[in-house]
């Protein structure tokens, strides 16, 4: 497992009974999680006092935030040197998943080492922690949602972490039909990411099913990779997906046509007030040999 352990700004300070409780800058969120299914004791008594705010879930779907100490409608964090706006969303979110630390850091690593110019193409971007470290290492950045309010949201992290200069650019789209029309046009991206969900919605309504489309996608995405690709990267949350399943796929795609390594972790986050280790999915990674 690799963990992202190298956060200033946030930490999971504990988890116990299906909820994990956050330290997000200045303020400490509880909220669930589903991996947590072992006990260390109910968080809510044990951090009275010190919560700003819970995430309740609903008995039919969904939930809704408990704003106990006026946590403002937005406020920053940093990683290293990328700035991420962050504020309390439906369904337990941020807008940000801290475990993508690991991805960023190999993100930055990988492009700063080429030497070269990398062109970069982030699928199902969100507000754009991938598109930051790919800036931050001066790669040039497509990036993709289907969400107007997700780019809206990776706009003003770009700026806010000093990048609005850079050679980056947006796009609201269905990531499946978008590659498609970039194998028609003849585009070719050395660095490919995509962070797919379980279950989404294209820009104009088109479904999304992990487990029906993620093949698809990726053999396509295999169409559009430079003659010297760098890497290709795929996040995985998916419950009962396992990242040699996704490792798999690569080694039926890209591997058959550009050589080098296909392999999968589980990437995690440490638990500060013991020595557990808090899962959080799949990382699985084809890279050049170079």
């Amino acid at each position: 497992m690799e963990l992202a352990n190298k956060w200033k700004d946030y930490e999971v300070i504990d988890a116990s009974l299906g909820m994990k409780y956050e330290r997000f800058g200045d303020y400490y969120l509880l909220r669930p999680d589903p991996e947590v299914i072992w006990d260390n004791g109910n968080l809510e008594e044990k951090y009275k006092g010190r919560i700003d705010a819970i995430y309740h879930r609903s008995n039919k779907g969904g939930g809704y935030w408990e704003n106990i100490k006026s946590v403002p409608d937005r406020w920053q964090i940093k990683y290293d040197n990328l700035v991420i706006n962050l504020k309390l969303m439906g369904f337990k979110h941020t807008g940000i998943f801290p475990e993508q630390g690991v991805n960023w850091d190999y993100i930055k690593e990988k492009i700063s080492k080429a030497n070269r110019e990398i062109k970069v193409l982030n699928l199902f971007a969100y507000t754009g922690g991938s598109t930051l470290a790919g800036l931050s290492a001066n790669a040039s950045v497509t990036h993709v949602d289907s969400s107007k309010g997700m780019v809206e949201w990776c706009k003003e992290n770009v700026n806010d972490s000093g990048y609005k200069d850079a050679k980056v650019r947006y796009l609201i789209d269905d990531c499946i039909k978008f590659v498609k029309r970039e194998i028609r046009r003849g585009n070719k991206y050395d660095a490919i990411i995509m962070d797919p969900p379980s279950y989404g919605r294209g820009a104009n309504g088109e479904t999304w099913q992990f487990e029906e489309n993620i093949f698809e996608l990726i053999d396509l995405c295999s169409q559009i990779l430079s003659d010297k690709p760098l890497f290709f990267l795929v996040s995985s949350y998916s419950a009962g997906i396992s990242g040699e399943v996704i490792a798999n796929m690569l080694k039926l795609t890209v591997l058959k046509n550009h050589p080098g390594k296909v392999y999968s972790c589980e990437i995690g986050l440490p638990i500060k007030s013991n020595n557990l280790v808090l899962p959080c999915g799949n990382s699985t990674r084809w890279e050049s040999n170079d």
